[in-house]
């Protein structure tokens, strides 16, 4: 046996195991954009309960239209990076209307949010700094820091779950750092709750240190116009650094930016490594983003009834007997337990004619699986009916109501 094909064999019998286990995760094949109802390979049209389309601007008119104009203006892709090959005047349309959008001077689009995240920490820390992180950051924000710790740029240490007695002590203990920076989702994507801001950025001022918000399921979700955590909490203008997507309400493609001050995004457009090193973000996907974010501007009403969508389905999935997470954000984690059982559970939904999604470890800890329900903008009434009702069936099947 080669080396190859023994490597290759482990992996089998690594996946037969998952199999085994039941945590084996399937890719469901869609054949239709993101809204509502998808068309899903094999199964005809579903109800879609896990989308990040938050506000159904995936598959709108305006935004889908702007890319096809971009398509045929700007070509397909960038050819290379910006400072090798030039910079689209798409780009810089886009970054100056996200850093409008979230009060900030300026914007730095990336090609993913991930690579916002991943470029952000080594860039603007040095020797000596200091950076903690909420124990539920997202998976890009822990990677980012464990790189830039890893090239001996800074120290890191994680506080408790919004636990801001942890945050203050484990700040006092780095109070001979040279920079101190606190790391923290806006909205932790598998909790649905919502970061405490207001009392970070008071803590950071005691602290002389800088906060950075990485605001991926808040953009365009909170606020009374989706600007997202700092308007929910009003306090946009505040936040030193804040990072976010373009992939999820803003219009579903792809793309992630950080925003902050001039000097901010000029360093990152000087050092950081994915912008060095990796293709800008394809013109005819700034294009749409732009258009998403010139359509929430037009139409805030479209948060108004993403609010009122899960208001409705947080309170109708309760009255079924299941205990949802609480939060006020359209992310509705239920907690099954058993990882095995979440995917059981998904499986039995997808029957019901509802495509939402089973999480076990490791995205989340052991004995916490979950479904977590994600609720847009694009639902109807009847939608989310059809949906609690499902619910209520595989529910008892499973024994998790009555």
């Amino acid at each position: 046996m080669t080396l190859n094909a023994k490597f290759t064999a482990q992996l089998e019998e690594r996946l037969d195991q998952l199999r085994a286990e039941g945590v084996y995760k399937r890719l469901n094949h869609l054949d239709s954009p993101q809204d509502a109802r998808v068309i899903m390979e094999g199964r005809g049209e579903v109800l879609i309960l896990s989308s990040n389309n938050y506000l159904g601007l995936a598959n709108q008119r305006e935004v889908v239209n702007a890319g096809k104009l971009a398509l045929d203006k700007f070509g397909a892709g960038t050819g290379s990076v910006r400072f090798i090959c030039g910079t689209f005047t798409v780009h810089r349309e886009l970054e100056a209307e996200l850093a409008r959008l979230v009060g900030t001077e300026a914007s730095l689009s990336y090609v993913s949010a991930w690579n916002a995240n991943e470029g952000l920490t080594a860039t603007i820390v040095e020797q000596g700094d200091f950076v903690v992180s909420d124990a539920l950051n997202h998976a890009s924000i822990i990677d980012s820091m464990r790189l830039a710790k890893a090239i001996g740029k800074c120290e890191t240490a994680v506080y408790k779950h919004s636990d801001m007695d942890d945050l203050r002590e484990k700040l006092a203990g780095a109070k001979d750092a040279r920079r101190r920076v606190i790391w923290t989702d806006g909205v932790f994507s598998m909790e649905g709750s919502i970061a405490r801001l207001p009392e970070i950025l008071d803590i950071a001022r005691e602290h002389d240190a800088i906060v950075a918000v990485d605001d991926s399921h808040a953009t365009g979700v909170l606020g009374a116009t989706g600007r997202g955590t700092p308007e929910h909490f009003g306090v946009v203008g505040e936040v030193d650094v804040i990072t976010s997507t373009l992939g999820k309400a803003l219009g579903g493609a792809a793309g992630g930016f950080v925003a902050g001050s001039t000097a901010l995004c000029d360093m990152l457009t000087q050092r950081s490594r994915p912008q060095l090193f990796s293709n800008a973000l394809p013109p005819t996907v700034a294009a749409s983003a732009l258009a998403s974010v010139r359509y929430l501007q037009a139409h805030p009403e479209r948060v108004i009834r993403l609010r009122d969508n899960a208001n409705y389905f947080r309170a109708a999935i309760t009255e079924a007997g299941f205990a949802p997470l609480p939060g006020e954000t359209p992310i509705v984690p239920i907690i099954i337990g058993e990882t095995a059982t979440a995917m059981k559970m998904s499986d039995m939904l997808l029957e019901e004619g509802v495509f939402v999604t089973g999480f076990g470890f490791p995205v989340v800890p052991q004995g916490e699986a979950r479904i977590r329900c994600q609720v847009s903008a694009s639902h109807s009434r009847d939608d989310l009916d059809e949906a609690i009702a499902a619910f209520k069936a595989v529910g008892k099947k499973v024994g998790l109501i009555k």
